[in-house]
């Protein structure tokens, strides 16, 4: 969801989606996730810092944090950019319009207008498997935010912006920025969140082996 009522989320419900997040699955249960919650002044503190970072091109590239590769092939450059015009066509940006491409890109630094914010973190010393355990964490916490009537969209889009949520977060050095989060009530009124992205078929993706 890319669209969201500012309407707050109770305490005892966010308490809830936590606690059942908890649960999920990690490598010799090392649970290496650690989350950070935001709302108020402290989600608007960061949202006016990274927005002044942003406008400001002060952003760090993906690469330096070994997130995204500095060059992609084209299979999955092909399917970064279709998701990103389906959007962009669906609210209404056409190519070149390089106002209306930064007014939709700024939505993420908004938290899409949801009340609650939220960023996972590993340990920096860890390794690809607890990064795996930090995905599945994320991904749990979603699937359980849908079943309590709550709407999530993970981003990725604050790696370059990270400064500005580790000095309002308090996040330590010793932390890797995972993902950052929206959370709230959906609007189902608005037009992005129709947007249903493309999905691979399963002969490009599925590699059977040993069956007849």
């Amino acid at each position: 969801m890319r669209a969201f009522k500012p309407d707050p989320v109770p305490l005892e419900t966010l308490t809830t989606l936590l606690e059942i997040a908890q649960r999920a699955p990690s490598g010799t249960n090392t649970q290496p996730w650690h989350v950070y919650v935001c709302t108020g002044e402290v989600k608007q503190a960061l949202t006016d810092e990274a927005l002044e970072m942003m406008r400001a091109g002060a952003g760090r590239g993906y690469e330096e944090f070994d997130y995204y590769p500095a060059t992609w092939k084209d299979v999955h450059n092909n399917r970064r950019r279709e998701v990103g015009w389906a959007l962009y066509n669906l609210v209404g940006v056409e190519k070149g319009d390089r106002e209306g491409s930064a007014r939709q890109a700024e939505r993420n630094y908004l938290f899409f207008d949801a009340p609650v914010g939220i960023f996972v973190t590993v340990d920096s010393y860890l390794k690809y498997g607890n990064w795996l355990a930090a995905g599945i964490y994320v991904q749990t916490l979603m699937l359980a935010a849908e079943g309590l009537g709550l709407s999530t969209c993970a981003q990725g889009s604050w790696i370059p912006y990270q400064e500005a949520v580790r000095k309002h977060l308090g996040i330590p050095d010793d932390e890797s920025v995972v993902t950052g989060m929206s959370l709230g009530f959906a609007r189902p009124d608005r037009i992005e969140n129709s947007l249903v992205t493309v999905r691979e078929p399963l002969e490009h993706v599925v590699h059977w082996r040993g069956f007849d």
